[in-house]
């Protein structure tokens, strides 16, 4: 590919630090690196025509973690280290507040819910309720965070559920409008966002990294940030990341809905919440990891068939409504919930693995990777 010389010289001449990912986590280092220096040209690639992960396809959660996936945490990982990161999470939720404002983001603290369907999953949750809210008070600053509400089956309209646990701290956001006022943000200090760039090669030289697109467009910069998440093996096939399919559909909208809030169930691994008088309903890959563990995106219908069950017979039983919308996001996992920041080489950082979490600690990885960064400057 050919550049004019007004394409070289506004976009990719002298150029500082170039972000691989216009995410969440991107776009955060991009602001965090800004307000240390406005002077660095800064410039954002990004492979689509949004961000291409999860970060404008996720369910827009403002969550930090249900009491059945705390807790089988627990069973994998040290107490403190389960606990640091519900402290990131949400302090990163709370970052993002004061980055761009409720309105903006259209928060919403109508809290979270766990529905369960087995007594004896609920009997683990709710004997542990004492423990979770003593451990995480003093971390999200309220004494009671999770308690039972199982008066909520029935004003929720819920059918074949037999509890209900509640979180009273959690939230939920506008994904699209997040996205959209946190690039405006990054734009007004100078930022450039290019779309539809997508790196094939970056070597580190030791001075500058030497960068190609996958249409044979080089340039070369100062440094070097990874934040493509799900998509962190094309880059980095060293980093224990692996891609995580998130399948998603979305009603018409149901008269006299009666559920408001966001919504887990099996440890997690569904999810679903209010849109106005719709129903947003994603998850079961744990139906199919080996087929959900892909970084194309996509449906199959033994996940869509399972959400539709759901729906019809716990969440909107004997309602009217019509699918109107499918989709999916791919989000990055690995063998810890704790995301990767560090150095690649001299000039290269990454900044990826939010375990399906981005929301709640993009802000602050962001941020984290921007600080590393800054020091090499």
């Amino acid at each position: 590919m050919y550049l004019s010389f007004w394409e070289n010289t506004t976009y990719f001449k002298n150029v500082d630090i170039a972000i691989i990912g216009s995410g969440i986590v991107g776009l955060n280092a991009a602001l965090s690196l800004k307000k240390k220096d406005p002077k660095l040209k800064i410039i954002v690639l990004e492979r689509g025509m949004f961000p291409s992960g999860a970060s404008s396809k996720n369910a827009g959660f403002a969550c930090f973690g249900s009491t059945s996936e705390l807790l089988d945490d627990l069973t994998k990982y040290p107490e403190n280290e389960v606990l640091n990161t519900v402290e990131k999470r949400w302090k990163g939720l709370e970052r993002l507040r004061k980055n761009l404002g409720d309105k903006a983001i259209d928060f919403h603290n109508w809290g979270g819910y766990e529905i369960f369907d087995s007594e004896k999953e609920f009997i683990r949750c709710n004997e542990q309720l004492s423990y979770l809210n003593k451990s995480l008070s003093g971390i999200i600053g309220k004494k009671t965070i999770y308690k039972r509400a199982d008066e909520k089956i029935s004003a929720f309209g819920f059918k074949n559920l037999k509890h209900i646990i509640v979180n009273t701290s959690e939230g939920q956001i506008d994904t699209g409008k997040m996205m959209n006022a946190l690039i405006a943000k990054v734009r007004s200090t100078g930022v450039e966002i290019i779309n539809g760039f997508e790196v094939k090669d970056m070597k580190d030289d030791g001075k500058n990294v030497h960068i190609t697109s996958s249409n044979d467009l080089n340039f070369s910069c100062k440094k070097v940030i990874v934040a493509t998440n799900g998509f962190a093996k094309k880059l980095l096939p060293d980093e224990p990341v692996v891609p995580a399919r998130a399948q998603v559909l979305i009603t018409s909208p149901v008269k006299n809905l009666k559920l408001k809030g966001t919504f887990h169930y099996d440890s997690g691994y569904y999810y679903f919440r209010n849109i106005g008088d719709r129903v947003l309903l994603g998850g079961g890959r744990n139906l199919d990891f080996k087929t959900e563990e892909t970084s194309e995106f996509g449906l199959t219908q033994l996940v869509q068939n399972r959400l539709e069950e759901l729906l019809q017979e716990v969440i909107l039983p004997k309602q009217k409504y019509e699918i109107e919308m499918r989709w999916s996001g791919i989000m990055g996992v690995g063998p810890a919930k704790k995301s990767i920041v560090k150095p690649i080489s001299k000039n290269v950082f990454c900044a990826v693995r939010m375990g399906g979490m981005g929301v709640a600690i993009g802000s602050l990885v962001g941020e984290e990777v921007a600080v590393m960064v800054g020091k090499t400057l």
